[in-house]
């Protein structure tokens, strides 16, 4: 008898998140009783805008709840292109994709781009998913790694030196995650250029990109550089951070014609449109109906990154960048003794902290903290991580 088992295609071999695995796990031991502190968590805690829940309530109410344009509600798509032109990028209707959520839109462009034979460049420290995304598509991944004493922004040599013939794809996320770096326009220009010369393309995931704490780090898009980058860029953003819309699952991206053309067959063929009501949320989110709660949030975000930043240059086992962007602070914990797997086990086990082990995003000997939580969780965990790593020290001694 034939084994069922015995072949799958790429789809079938993706591991689970284990930014998601560890939230569940903190949730399963809150239910029993135990008071954890949670660091993992890639998710503002803040109530969505009252003016975005208002405009899907009237979709609702209205009845707009039936199929729309696999593509995206068009008065939706209008609002994007003016927020990608707000941005230097000059698009179109037509060359604009609404997905349920922007790691749909991910997840869509690569596998929709690559194939087997291709090869796609991430800047580690990265975002796990793409790796996962990319192992879908059948391309080989093509680590280049990126330092904390550099801003955790990629360098041209190295770069330069991991293209070749079959490189099809270079992915960008700035504000970054995990890192909170914000790329300087210098090192965008770099990768443009490398990009146009060589004839590749590139994904920027510009997801945070309204979570940017510092005017002299503020976002660029790579593709309003120069119409040539613009020809090759594929740019994705959504709704799911900037305005605390996680749940809600709606996200967008821009690329030229021919690719959206594949991309929006994908699409019609997987999920149909994104959830029409939930269209309508983003017109009142685009048109600005949410703006002055967005500048509180930010606000409240660089709060608390001079909160955390502050509490951990007290702990000298551990080194980390002050982020620009986003909600997580990168920790190099090598001096402890212990890599990141084993850090963030023991620290739950024995001061029931929850941080991220960034093993999984191409950085062992890191720990990804994230301060989208209150002041109280900052100042506790902080404070418990503190006396963790001393506790290690003694026993190293």
């Amino acid at each position: 008898m034939k084994d069922l088992r015995a072949r799958c295609n790429p789809l079938a071999t993706l591991s689970p998140s284990v930014t998601l695995a560890l939230t569940a796990r903190a949730k399963e031991m809150k239910n029993q009783g135990k008071n954890v502190y949670s660091m993992s968590i890639g998710e503002p805690d803040f109530d969505t805008p009252r003016s975005i829940k208002g405009a899907c309530i009237r979709a609702l109410n209205e009845g707009k709840i039936g199929y729309v344009a696999s593509s995206g509600l068009p008065a939706l798509k209008t609002e994007i292109v003016k927020k990608f032109q707000q941005n230097g990028i000059l698009t179109t209707p037509e060359n604009i994709v609404v997905t349920t959520g922007a790691k749909l839109a991910l997840f869509e462009a690569i596998t929709s781009l690559c194939a087997y034979g291709d090869e796609v460049i991430v800047f580690a420290p990265y975002w796990l998913s793409y790796i996962e995304m990319i192992k879908a598509s059948g391309a080989k991944v093509r680590v280049v790694q990126t330092f904390l004493e550099n801003n955790f922004e990629p360098r041209e040599e190295d770069l330069v030196q991991a293209i070749n013939e079959n490189t099809k794809l270079i992915i960008v996320n700035s504000p970054n995650n995990p890192t909170g770096s914000v790329y300087q326009k210098k090192t965008l220009e770099m990768i443009a250029e490398t990009a146009v010369r060589n004839n590749i393309m590139v994904l920027s995931d510009e997801i945070y990109e309204k979570l940017i704490y510092d005017n002299d780090k503020p976002h660029i898009s790579i593709a309003s550089l120069s119409e040539k980058i613009a020809e090759l860029t594929i740019t994705i953003n959504g709704f799911s951070k900037a305005y605390a819309m996680t749940g809600w699952r709606l996200g967008y991206l821009t690329a030229p014609l021919w690719l959206v053309k594949r991309i929006a067959a994908l699409q019609s063929h997987a999920t149909s449109n994104a959830t029409t009501f939930v269209q309508y949320a983003g017109i009142a989110a685009l048109k600005g109906e949410a703006d002055q709660e967005v500048l509180q949030m930010v606000q409240t975000f660089a709060k608390r990154r001079e909160l955390i930043c502050s509490l951990l240059s007290q702990i000298k086992q551990l080194k980390f960048s002050r982020p620009n962007g986003a909600f997580y602070v990168l920790c190099d914990i090598s001096q402890t003794g212990l890599n990141a797997d084993e850090f963030a086990a023991k620290l739950l086990e024995e001061k029931l902290v929850v941080v991220i082990p960034c093993t999984s995003f191409g950085a062992q000997n890191y720990i990804r903290l994230s301060y989208a939580c209150s002041d109280e969780v900052i100042q506790t965990a902080v404070a418990r991580i503190k006396e963790f790593c001393e506790s290690l020290e003694r026993l190293n001694q």
